[in-house]
């Protein structure tokens, strides 16, 4: 898999408008992200021959979202399939799409989602589990798992929630630059501490946003990509890993599974954390970027509260995170803004989140009760 490195780029990005947005089906959102990323390439609908698909919290397909969606986009594809791994999908078919690819199985695909989460009144807070529902004993959705997670992390290494409220606050400040993002009003420490709770320790201003919105992302070789009309983002590395194992395995809450798809996506892209110019740290929760930081090595096990203090993830800090205002104040699209922003720091396209001189850029993404996590280094050439 080592002779994937900087053979596959991504070529176009598109998004659609975030937020609440009445009257919008995931499926047309879907199109016109799709619209976009082609145009933002240079690219025509005819050139497409992979189609890899996300469904929507409100997509009625299920399993069959490739092909509604392939039919309404007009597309017949060589390669094509949906997948659902949560927050870790964008960063998973991203990867499938430079595996075909690469493999000649295609040659440029589209990787395509869209949601009306937030129209939908979709509230992220069914029972995990598995033959005894975790509801059993009232522990419901995405806030809870990772309560479990920030609580451990506090009790075994002294994090306190001002620490994710710094966070909070540096993805707040990077989205009052951003134009699309749909939470733009700064916020202080103070206005985190003053937010209601959802689930000790996790406060309102610790969890992420629920919106509408299409995202798409095509990929095509490297080669292919420099006559396009973008510089390429080149996937410099990227890593994968999984764990079946939840509440029964001891370190479940660290996500130490996480570590093993960074470690992979350092080792295929020949860096180190050092050579990380700007960090889209998939960001459901605070908790999740003070892990992620850790497990990429940009500190040690248990300083990742004291990491992030002083503005160090903001922009002109020590290694700016989430340059768009992620999950927490972006938009949540699940993981696939992450990418988007990515891409365009890599352009140099950030406008003014732009992180001067950025070379290498780390994406993540994580998924389900915590049991997916991907990774990718985007470089420029």
């Amino acid at each position: 898999m080592s002779t994937l490195t900087d053979k596959i780029a991504i070529a176009g990005v598109g998004a659609t408008a975030q937020g609440k947005l009445p009257g919008r089906t995931a499926l047309d959102l879907g199109i016109e992200a799709f619209t976009l990323a082609l145009n933002d390439a240079g690219l025509a609908k005819h050139d497409i021959d992979g189609l890899l698909t996300m469904p929507g919290t409100t997509s009625p397909e299920g399993s069959l979202h490739y092909l509604r969606l392939g039919e309404a986009l007009g597309v017949n594809p060589r390669y094509t399939g949906s997948l659902t791994m949560g927050g870790g999908t964008a960063g998973a078919l991203v990867q499938m799409a430079a595996l075909a690819i690469h493999a000649g199985l295609a040659t440029t695909i589209a990787c395509v989602f869209g949601d009306t989460a937030k129209t939908g009144g979709v509230k992220f807070d069914r029972a995990s589990g598995g033959e005894v529902p975790w509801s059993h004993w009232g522990m419901m959705g995405a806030a809870a798992n990772s309560a479990i997670a920030a609580d451990r992390h506090m009790h075994a290494y002294g994090t306190t929630s001002r620490q994710l409220a710094e966070v909070a606050v540096a993805c707040r400040h990077h989205a009052s630059l951003n134009p699309d993002a749909v939470m733009r009003e700064p916020i202080t420490i103070e206005d985190h501490q003053a937010s209601r709770w959802i689930v000790r320790p996790l406060r309102l201003l610790d969890c992420c946003l629920i919106s509408d919105g299409g995202v798409c992302i095509i990929v095509t070789s490297t080669e292919r990509a420099r006559d396009l009309r973008q510089p390429p983002a080149v996937i410099a590395g990227c890593g994968q890993a999984y764990t079946a194992q939840t509440l029964e395995a001891e370190r479940w809450w660290y996500v130490p599974h996480q570590r093993t798809a960074l470690e992979a996506a350092f080792r295929m892209a020949g860096v180190t954390p050092a050579d990380i110019d700007v960090a889209q740290l998939y960001d459901n929760f605070t908790i999740s970027v003070i892990l992620w930081l850790e497990h990429a090595g940009f500190c040690e096990e248990g300083e990742g509260g004291a990491f992030v203090e002083g503005g160090r993830i903001r922009l002109g800090g020590a290694l700016p995170v989430n340059t768009a205002g992620g999950n927490l104040s972006e938009s949540y699209m699940e993981g696939w803004l992450h990418v988007v922003e990515g891409v365009r720091q890599i352009r140099g396209a950030g406008g003014a989140r732009q992180v001067d001189g950025a070379r290498h850029c780390l994406v993540t993404g994580r998924g389900m009760a915590l049991n997916c996590a991907n990774a990718m280094i985007l470089r420029r050439e």
